[in-house]
Order: structure tokens, then C-alpha cells, then sequence
């Protein structure tokens, strides 16, 4: 294996890592004003103080310890591909630059929201920072559906290699498929990881809204795949490895589904995670060798893309490093933090 493809790896395995991982904080965002629960009304007594933080933040203790160190993930999309592929960098945030703003106002607002969320006095002022932190998980949510859904369909490249993508590209039925399924695949993701994070009575109710939004990604994602079937979908150069992706994903579903149906939480996180990774490697692999299709026919290949030898040389010194030490703190992170919350970990918002 050559070291640009090893590179182009790492790129690919870098951004599925964000989806599983920040994807359940989207999904836990926007389940949160779904996912309370008042421990003192089902035991027929008025609720204390502890129920009622417990009621207002199910969704959020869930993710409380992994809080912002998931966007390490997307901070070292970023430098790879700024690092290794220059000539994809260039073309792909300048031609998205939209959709990229709005994921990041997306990240700000609902990243604000959480932690401000505690400081507000009365009811009215908590439901408005739950409707921003609902807004923060559910926009960026839908932008890279539709980031993923426009590099599936092909972009209008120019002959220089830039491209500009319009209202008109986004607002296609493939690519509004994509961002509806993606959505629907991280609140259910979300919910997965709610229910393997909380006790019996907030679990319950994650795994039934969690079944729920998988049979809804289910049939936005059977939308896509019939418009692809019918030549209005996505491009695909390799069709073989795109219908072994396929399969994959509609196996991870179906295996979320069955699992949160019949309350095995671990084996449906499991199925959720890889069903918010598959995407990633349906574009990689269903595009290769290019990395940037062009509705026009042609594309950008992985040898253009890239960076020289040398630099690549170079950065494998750091990636020997860096790469390692996430991985290694993400697994010590949820080591430290493991089991539900409310029994060996406190409130944190």
C-alpha cells in the first residue's frame, strides 16, 4: 500500500471517527427535550430537586464527560486535510463554504447553549436555550448529509478545478435524502448512546424513540438509493464496493433496529456506530480513485490531490505520534467515564 493511499485512510477514518463520536452528540442534543423523565411521579411522589435536574438533563449527563473532546476529531480532519491534500482542500471548503459555516455555527451555538443552559432563571429562558441546543445538533446534522449527498451526486467543477455550489445543487431530492437521513441516523445514534449511558426509565424511552428514528433513516436513505437507481442520485465509479457499503449500512440498521427493540443497548451502539461510519467509507470507496467527482465527468484523482512524497514523508513523523495519542485518550476517556450516569458520575449541567 502506497504512503498516499495510507494517508487518504487516515483522512477517511478521521472524519467516520467525528461521525460516531460527535454524532451522538448531535443526537443527544436534539433528544433532549424528549428524553426527561421524573423519577418522583412514577414512584408517586412529588419529585425533589435531584429528580428534577434529572428530568431536565437525561440527554445531556449522557454526553457530559466526552463534552467538546469529540471535536478533536474534526480538528484533525482538518489538519490532514490541509496537511496532505492541499489541491482537495482548495477546492472542497471553497466550493462548500456555505454548508461548512453553518456546521460551524451549528458546533458554537449548540456547544453555548449547553453550557449557559444552567445559569438561566425560570422555565422560559431553559426553553430557549433547549430550542438553540436542539437548532446546534440538528444543523450540522443536516449539513453533512448534504455535504456527503452533494460529493455522492458529483459538483459542477471549472476547468481551473474550483467549483461553487448554489441553492439550486442543494435543494435536489437526492441530496435533501441525504441530509434527512443523516439527521434521522444521528438522533438515532444519539438515542442508542442515551440508552446505553442512563438507567432503566430513561433507557427504555431512548431505545423506543431510537427504533422509531431508525426505521424513518431507513426510508429516507431507500429514497436516495431509488432516486441513484433511477440516474438522480449519486455517481459512483466503483459500483461494486458502493453495493457492498450499501448492504453494510442496511444491515447496520436493520441490526440498531433489532437490537434497541429487544433492549440489548451495547450491541446497538455498536450497530448505530457503524452505521454513522459507513457513509464516510461509501464516498471513499464508491468514488475511488478519485477523492472529487464532477457532474461533468471527470474528477479529481487521489495522485492530483495530494501532496508531494517528501511532504507526506514528513508528516507521516507527526501522524506516528499524534495519531496514536487520540486514540489512546479517547480510550482512556471512556474508560474513566463508563457506566450510567447518576450512579458513579455527578450532574455536570
Amino acid at each position: 500500500m502506497s504512503l498516499e493511499t495510507l494517508w487518504l485512510a487516515l483522512l477517511g477514518l478521521l472524519l467516520a471517527g467525528y461521525f460516531v463520536l460527535g454524532g451522538y452528540d448531535y443526537g443527544a442534543q436534539m433528544l433532549h427535550p424528549f428524553l426527561g423523565h421524573r423519577e418522583g411521579h412514577i414512584e408517586g411522589r412529588r419529585p425533589g430537586p435531584q429528580a428534577e435536574r434529572a428530568d431536565r438533563n437525561a440527554a445531556l449527563d449522557a454526553m457530559a464527560p466526552f463534552f467538546l473532546g469529540n471535536e478533536v476529531w474534526l480538528v484533525a480532519f482538518t489538519g490532514v486535510l490541509f496537511g496532505a491534500f492541499p489541491h482537495l482542500e482548495g477546492s472542497l471548503l471553497s466550493g462548500l463554504y456555505p454548508l461548512i459555516v453553518a456546521i460551524l455555527v451549528g458546533l458554537v451555538l449548540g456547544n453555548a447553549a449547553i453550557q449557559l443552559r444552567g445559569r438561566a432563571q425560570g422555565v422560559r429562558a431553559r426553553r430557549y436555550w433547549d430550542a438553540l441546543i436542539v437548532f446546534g445538533g440538528a444543523l450540522p446534522a443536516v449539513c453533512w448529509g448534504l455535504v456527503l449527498g452533494l460529493l455522492l451526486h458529483g459538483v459542477p467543477r471549472r476547468p481551473d478545478g474550483s467549483f461553487h455550489i448554489g441553492l439550486g445543487g442543494v435543494l435536489t431530492p437526492f441530496v435533501m435524502a441525504c441530509g434527512v437521513t443523516t439527521l434521522l441516523l444521528f438522533a438515532a445514534h444519539g438515542a442508542a448512546f442515551v440508552a446505553l449511558r442512563s438507567g432503566p426509565d430513561v433507557a427504555l424511552k431512548a431505545r423506543q424513540l431510537g427504533a422509531l428514528l431508525l426505521r424513518a433513516a431507513a426510508a429516507a436513505a431507500g429514497l436516495a438509493l431509488l432516486l441513484t437507481l433511477f440516474g438522480a442520485g449519486a455517481s459512483m465509479t466503483n459500483r461494486a464496493a458502493s453495493a457492498v457499503v450499501v448492504a453494510l449500512f442496511a444491515a447496520a440498521l436493520a441490526g440498531a433496529w433489532w437490537s434497541l427493540a429487544r433492549g440489548h443497548r451495547v450491541r446497538a451502539f455498536v450497530a448505530t456506530c457503524c452505521a454513522t461510519a459507513l457513509p464516510v467509507l461509501l464516498v471513499g470507496a464508491g468514488h475511488h480513485p478519485y477523492v472529487l467527482i464532477s457532474s461533468a465527468g471527470t474528477g479529481l484523482t487521489v495522485d492530483h490531490a495530494v501532496t508531494d512524497h517528501a511532504t507526506l514523508k514528513i508528516l507521516s513523523a507527526f501522524g506516528v505520534l499524534v495519531v496514536p495519542m487520540i486514540l489512546a485518550y479517547q480510550a482512556w476517556s471512556w474508560w474513566a467515564f463508563r457506566g450510567p450516569t447518576g450512579r458513579r458520575h455527578p450532574s455536570y449541567f
